[in-house]
């Protein structure tokens, strides 16, 4: 491959490739590969920069390590912010008590979010920063607060970070991408996750030379100002229609299995959700909600509905909507999200972390689980895939998503190896407005957006003839891609290029 500036200018093999660029710098990739550099759909920066920089409750098994954690990490003066606790895998599912907490941390103002970061465990000292808390839904006054309290007192926190607490987690947030091969990704900010300011200061951030690209969006109804102000692709990302069913705020028809008197929370109505999607068609802007439980997908289904009689088809398929999650879909809803052009935003590790027999979604749902994350039926129906990790909730890993969107736990769910490449590639791009029909793939003409990728364990990790090989059609720009079968060690970044720009480079010390 030959690259002169940002573009890439052939593709062949090696003697044509140095007799027609003679002079020309050459890497000898040495075994390596290349592949067209990934893009992360959906992703919040600084709560995974923060999360990269501080405390990580992943680890964690029980209340009584939770707590320990916590106690070792506070720091007079400043707030304390972890994330990733996750009682579903714990032996013993109890929370430690607002009194546990207090009494580990003292005064310290504490936010530690859930693993699906729509619950919190938090300090009273945090409490006292948004006492309007108190009244809110979701409020309670021992265990972890949802709905709209949490969405206040992650308020209070986010004012609460120093404006170099911010830079620093933006700036590991962006390196971390960059060393995962992914070359741009998409920052899905908005009122209730990381307020104007943050996103402004990212987006000043990723315009400095050897950054992803960070395409923004606000998920805030109404905002077409602040859209325009900061250059924005849409109003769209994580504008809430429910929750999620890890907190048991997801909207759905009929109660969950273990919490038998709640359906969940719906914030938006199909009004709502139609006069957003006309106010966004008219404005020239791609509007978008979050929303995972069957009663969500359904009213926003009645919510595009209604926006088709306001606008036409022509100009809302033209608009290249986009939903964030869409877990519960059934297949007379993913043709009709097909004919509008919507975008599913999906992010695989999700099912791998929650699927299963003993997973997380069938304690929530029964027997509902083994429809979540249909992947391969919106696929059928034609609606456009963008994978993604909603980082922090998943990690900031593209070769494990893909993994996860070929070995779904529901048989008949997952896609091949090249559809679910396409759509952490090409498919990002295209979410995000670049339909150029080249970009994310590796011809000539195509930006210079690629990775390399040390392929040396892959090679001893093939010659087990039980790993299934990938191969591709040469017509779909996708290259041959690695085995990835689990329990086979994923490929290993070298070196990441964004428009023929090193955003990452250990190529030179691993050759």
């Amino acid at each position: 491959m030959a690259v002169t500036g940002d573009t890439v200018v052939w593709v062949g093999q090696d003697g044509p490739g140095r007799a027609l660029h003679p002079g020309a710098q050459v890497v000898d990739l040495d075994g390596a590969f290349v592949a067209p550099g990934f893009v992360d759909a959906h992703v919040h920066a600084t709560a995974t920069g923060l999360h990269l920089t501080g405390l990580d409750l992943t680890g964690v098994r029980g209340a009584a390590d939770l707590l320990a954690a916590v106690r070792a990490a506070v720091r007079p003066g400043e707030v304390l912010i972890a994330h990733g606790w996750d009682e579903s895998s714990w032996t013993d599912p109890r929370l430690p008590s607002r009194a546990d907490l207090d009494d580990a941390v003292g005064g310290t103002p504490v936010y530690l979010s859930r693993v699906d970061v729509h619950s919190a465990l938090v300090s009273t000292a945090l409490v006292d920063l948004a006492p309007e808390a108190r009244d809110a839904e979701g409020w309670s006054p021992e265990g972890p607060l949802a709905r709209d309290a949490h969405h206040r007192v992650r308020t209070a926190m986010q004012a609460a970070i120093t404006g170099e607490q911010r830079r620093r987690a933006q700036d590991a947030f962006l390196r971390r991408a960059a060393e995962r091969g992914i070359v741009s990704v998409h920052e899905c900010a908005g009122p209730d996750i990381s307020g104007e300011a943050d996103l402004a200061d990212l987006l000043a951030l990723a315009a400095e030379p050897g950054r992803p690209e960070v395409t923004g969006y606000w998920g805030e109804t109404g905002a077409v100002d602040l859209a325009r102000r900061h250059g924005l692709r849409g109003l769209a990302g994580d504008l809430f229609v429910d929750g999620a069913l890890g907190s048991h705020t997801a909207a759905l028809r009929d109660p969950y299995t273990d919490h038998p008197t709640s359906t969940g929370a719906r914030y938006l109505d199909a009004d709502a959700i139609a006069a957003h999607v006309v106010t966004c068609t008219e404005a020239g802007l791609q509007a978008g909600f979050h929303v995972i439980g069957d009663a969500g997908v359904t009213e926003v289904v009645r919510g595009f509905q209604l926006a088709e009689k306001a606008v036409g088809r022509r100009a809302l398929t033209g608009a290249k909507h986009r939903l964030e999650h869409l877990e519960m879909v059934d297949p007379a809803q993913a043709e009709l999200l097909a004919g509008w052009a919507v975008t599913g935003s999906m992010q695989p590790q999700f099912d791998a972390l929650w699927g299963g027999a003993d997973g997380m979604y069938a304690t929530r749902l029964g027997e509902r689980a083994a429809a979540l994350n249909p992947f391969a039926t919106l696929a059928a129906n034609g609606v456009l895939l963008a994978f993604g990790s909603d980082s922090p909730v998943t990690s900031l890993d593209p070769w494990a998503s893909v993994r996860a969107a070929v070995h779904h736990h529901t048989p008949g769910s997952g896609l091949s190896a090249r559809a679910a490449f396409n759509a952490h590639t090409r498919g990002g791009h295209r979410a995000a407005g670049v339909n150029d029909g080249i970009t994310g793939s590796l011809v000539p003409g195509a930006p210079a957006h690629y990775a390399i990728w040390d392929a040396a364990e892959l090679v001893v990790a093939a010659s087990d003839s039980r790993v299934q090989r990938w191969s591709t059609d040469p017509r779909s720009r996708v290259p041959a891609l690695p085995p990835l079968d689990p329990g086979i060690p994923l490929p290993a970044c070298l070196r990441t290029v964004r428009a023929g720009q090193v955003l990452y480079d250990a190529f030179t010390s691993a050759a």
